[in-house]
């Protein structure tokens, strides 16, 4: 049984409780470990935080020596969006690609799959599934996170995905609620507004919602965007009507709900993290996801007396505060007996690339010769979402070395960037590695350009395939996993 400090009162240890904060480095520092003693219930781990499976299990166990019923949660929706493997890339294929295979039975084995290994880590709570509907093609901050464009689709996929990671121990938390999907604004950077009619909502947005919590799923993550027809006033993440008698009461949802950073500026512009954290309780938020910017002991410090302060003013109920502060700990019973139960459980370790061999579009395969001699690789680059980050290799250059040695590569972004690769091409074969295509013209451009010159390019594109197809041979990817990059290397050098 986890033992509290001296001194740490109920209303300090409930205000403690419903934090998720991050650190840095790849140990817990010694700030952490106090707040665990005084009532700290939560902690969320990033890219920066993990090594390796062997550091991430002594870190957790770190952890658990402070508090033996901690939650610990990560962002890790395999796909672009990975922490577990942020310096090498996912062994998993993401949402999009899972989508594209549309067999749900697949989505749950590759959903307990990493469940299984998150839990054999020690981690007990993920910030996944993205139970986005992607409805707008120009959304920067979803597209592949999403399993598709179709209500249904997003729908069964969503529910399998919760019941697989779930069936490894590991809670889910579906996001992000009521649906960021119709939106062409990054929540990282300012607050999305989206102006779907009040009728629309219920069979698009809403949808996966609704099977993500007959599935079962533990916890659900608010969305930091404005939805006028369900609230004109606030964003969702501090909107009563959205979080209380919408999804509790309307959706009949009785789990944690949890916010998305609070650090984003679609939050930290208009309200500050302070008043922000506050609201968002108050609205019926359980727990307060912070640390991804911000990650020390200082603004645990800031947001503890902010809910303090708040619940001593009246702002902020008593009630409303202990009633997230013990959802926060319902949900720590939950995985504390999950995990006992199924810590035993097997998987298969090679379905994330049997899910990305399966996942692949080919346009012209009919007409193709595999090659035989090394190609070079242009990879026209986009600015990767904060989601993702910049750090994560993606691309079909390692791969393809591996399968035809002396593979050269080179990076390129913005004018003049299609001429730029067919000059350091030579007369190599060229492969060109896209990235939604769609939504950025120079990468477009680019492209032209090579294929007007070399009409035998190969062309891999590894986000969303919105563009029509082109080149010698298309592969669309769905993705850009590790193992995404090498499905596609397979096909290009026929192994």
């Amino acid at each position: 049984m986890t033992t509290f400090a001296k001194g740490t009162d109920t209303l300090t240890r409930d205000a403690l409780t419903v934090l998720q904060p991050g650190f840095t480095g790849t140990t817990a520092p010694d700030w952490l470990l106090r707040r665990l003693g005084e009532g700290l219930a939560s902690v969320g781990l990033f890219g920066r935080n993990i090594a390796s499976p062997d550091q991430l299990s002594a870190l957790t166990a770190q952890l658990r020596a402070e508090r033996d019923d901690v939650l610990v949660a990560i962002d890790e929706e395999g796909g672009d969006v990975t922490r577990l493997e942020v310096r090498t890339g996912s062994s998993f294929p993401g949402n999009h690609a899972l989508g594209a295979v549309d067999d749900v039975d697949l989505t749950r084995e590759v959903a307990f799959e990493l469940g299984r290994r998150l839990a054999a880590c020690g981690v007990n709570l993920n910030w996944a599934p993205s139970a986005d509907v992607n409805s707008n093609p120009s959304n920067p901050v979803i597209g592949v996170r999403s399993f598709g464009s179709a209500a249904d689709l997003v729908a069964r996929h969503t529910a399998a995905y919760v019941t697989g990671l779930q069936s490894a121990g590991v809670a889910a938390c579906t996001k992000h609620f009521p649906g960021h999907g119709d939106t062409a604004t990054d929540s990282h950077h300012a607050l999305p507004r989206i102006d779907a009619d009040a009728s629309v909502l219920p069979e698009r947005e809403l949808a996966p919602f609704r099977a993500a919590i007959a599935a079962g799923s533990r916890a659900v993550m608010s969305a930091h965007i404005l939805v006028p027809a369900l609230d004109p006033d606030h964003p969702a993440t501090l909107s009563r009507k959205v979080l209380t008698d919408l999804l509790r009461g309307e959706l009949g949802y009785d789990g944690l709900i949890v916010t998305d950073g609070m650090e984003m500026q679609a939050i930290a512009a208009g309200y500050g993290i302070e008043r922000g954290s506050v609201l968002a309780i108050a609205a019926g938020a359980d727990a307060i996801c912070v640390g991804g910017g911000l990650a020390d002991d200082e603004t645990v410090r800031r947001l503890r007396d902010a809910l303090v302060s708040a619940v001593r003013s009246g702002d902020l109920s008593e009630e409303r505060l202990a009633d997230a502060a013990e959802r926060v700990r319902a949900l720590a019973r939950w995985t504390s007996a999950a995990s006992a139960a199924d810590a035993s459980g097997t998987g298969d370790p090679d379905v994330g690339l049997r899910a990305a061999r399966r996942a692949l579009t080919l346009t012209g395969a009919d007409g193709f010769t595999p090659l035989t001699e090394a190609p070079f690789v242009a990879a026209f680059t986009p600015v990767a979402n904060i989601a993702v980050g910049d750090e994560t290799p993606w691309g079909v250059a390692a791969e393809l070395t591996r399968l035809l040695p002396g593979t050269d590569t080179g990076s390129f972004v913005g004018d003049g960037a299609g001429m730029a690769a067919l000059a350091a091409a030579g007369r190599r074969r060229i492969v060109a590695v896209v990235r939604d295509e769609h939504r950025h013209p120079w990468m477009h451009s680019a492209l032209d350009s090579v294929l007007r010159t070399r009409p035998d390019t190969i062309v891999v594109e590894m986000g969303v395939p919105q563009a029509p197809p082109r080149g010698a041979l298309h592969i669309a990817t769905h993705g850009a996993a590790r193992v995404c990059g090498r499905a596609a290397a397979e096909v290009i050098a026929g192994e």
